[in-house]
Parts: C-alpha cells; sequence; structure tokens
C-alpha cells in the first residue's frame, strides 16, 4: 500500500510546487496559489491531487523558517494588510492573531459569516480577508464547499451519508444521479447571511473512499464539531 497524499518530504513538496531550497515563504504561497488552481477538481484536477497540494505547502511552511535568516525574513514579510482565515473561521467568527507593519500582534474578534474580500478592523488598519482552502475546504462567494470520502458503492446505488455542517450533523441522500455527478447540494447550510451577503448553500462532492480523502474527512469532521461544540 502507498503512503497516504498527506505524507510528502521536503523535496517532493519543492518538486510538486516547483521551487528551489532557499525559496521565501512568499515564494512558496505563491507556487501553492497557482498549483491549487491546476490540482483544484473544480479546474480539472482531482480531490487527491488538491490533498497533496496543500501537503506541500504545509511542508514547506513548517520548514521556510528553517530557510530564512532575520534579515531575509524581514525582507520578505507577509502582507500586513491581509488576514488570512480558514473556512470554519470565516462561518463560525471567533478570534484570529495578526502581524502589524509595526510589528504588534493584535487578537482581532472575528464576525460570523466573513467572505473574501471582506474587511475587518486591527487597531487603525483595515484588513482584506482571504479565505484559504483547508483539509478538503474552501469558500466560494457565500458558499461552502466540502470533500467527503464515501464508498464506491455509494456513489453506484445512492444512500445516506452523514455531513457534518455548520449547524451540525445532518444526514443526506445521495441519489443516483448525484452519485454519478459525485456533487450534492445542501440549500442554506453554508455561510451565514452578513450584511449584504445572502445566506450561502452547502456543496459537498463525493470523492470514492481512499485512505488519504478518509483521513481528511476524519480531520474535517473533528474541526466542525470543535467549532460547533466551543
Amino acid at each position: 500500500m502507498g503512503r497516504p497524499a498527506t505524507e510528502i518530504s521536503l523535496p517532493e513538496a519543492r518538486a510538486l510546487l516547483g521551487v528551489a531550497a532557499n525559496a521565501t515563504a512568499a515564494e512558496i504561497r505563491r507556487a501553492y496559489l497557482e498549483a491549487a488552481k491546476t490540482a483544484h477538481p473544480d479546474q480539472g484536477g482531482s480531490p487527491e491531487a488538491f490533498l497533496r497540494v496543500m501537503a506541500a505547502y504545509r511542508r514547506l511552511e513548517q520548514a521556510a523558517p528553517a530557510n530564512e535568516t532575520p534579515a531575509e525574513t524581514a525582507a520578505h514579510p507577509r502582507d500586513a494588510r491581509v488576514l488570512e482565515i480558514s473556512p470554519v473561521q470565516a462561518w463560525s467568527g471567533g478570534h484570529a492573531d495578526h502581524r502589524l507593519k509595526d510589528g504588534r500582534m493584535l487578537r482581532i474578534k472575528l464576525p460570523v459569516g466573513l467572505r473574501n474580500g471582506d474587511q475587518v478592523r486591527a487597531g487603525d488598519e483595515m484588513l482584506d480577508v482571504v479565505i484559504r482552502s483547508e483539509d478538503g475546504m474552501l469558500v466560494r462567494g457565500d458558499d461552502l464547499w466540502i470533500t467527503v470520502a464515501v464508498p464506491p458503492r455509494l456513489l453506484a446505488e445512492g444512500g445516506r451519508v452523514p455531513v457534518v455542517t455548520p449547524i451540525g450533523r445532518r444526514i443526506l441522500w445521495v441519489t443516483k444521479k448525484a452519485g454519478e455527478r459525485r456533487l450534492l447540494r445542501a440549500p442554506g447550510l453554508g455561510l451565514p447571511a452578513r450584511g449584504r451577503h445572502p445566506q450561502g448553500h452547502l456543496f459537498v462532492r463525493l470523492a470514492p473512499r481512499t485512505g488519504a480523502l478518509d483521513s481528511a474527512a476524519r480531520v474535517l469532521l473533528r474541526r466542525f464539531t470543535a467549532a460547533w461544540a466551543a
């Protein structure tokens, strides 16, 4: 049995994203965003490829500080005007830590239902919100998209699939047509309405179960459950 897609070495991660061993954090992130566009299932990629790109990014992000001297890190800082949050933080709110241009660290209170492009205040500054993809979960407009691993038989014959949503665990029905399309739509279960933004929908992409995808689904289940219980 091969290794899970989420297990990746540093050389493999660099090769996958096409970055050098001395790449800065900013260069790694740019390479990740380009690779993620190609690997995403909606752009002709696959769930496995998308998970592997995310795993490569995490592996390189963890190693990036060791590749840079303090002077190099200061010369290539993260964009202080951008606040990057997870999809769970987007729908549940909470808090996020952010370092300002002057080096100060602030804890920012996040409202429920943030979208890409929204702004939040950090001290005297306004930050642009960017919602990253995480563990097979992403935000598109008002909608929340997740990937759930299911038995191949369910895709062929239909049946029920448990999905943990922002409002708790739900049982969704997979018709044969939905199984063929490998996509479910659950109206009203996406990001909460906020200001000019309407209530979003939940789209569940159904992927044949493999070791890597099953693991990612369990991680997603734990994240949702923890956020729901908080």
